[in-house]
């Protein structure tokens, strides 16, 4: 099973989501509206992201569906 680990700092507004371990050798690339895009610069493999000025109360996450069980099943 996948682990995501989310790490949240509320005094610099900023939430972090990894999918993956940090890598040593990893890139950012901003995709605009305060997303960023945390790559493997090996292998361009997306690894996590990190969402900047972020409040609990946020609105980019109106849009996110988290739905758990096995692909087969969500079908």
């Amino acid at each position: 099973m996948a682990q995501v680990k989310i790490y949240y700092e509320p005094e610099m507004e900023l939430l972090t989501i990894f999918w993956q371990p940090p890598r040593k050798n990893q890139i950012a690339t901003e995709l605009g509206d305060g997303v960023i895009l945390i790559k493997d610069e090996t292998t361009g493999e997306p690894i996590g992201m990190e969402l900047l000025s972020y409040r609990p109360s946020d609105s980019r996450f109106d849009t996110v569906s988290v739905e758990m069980g096995r692909l087969a099943e969500l079908s």
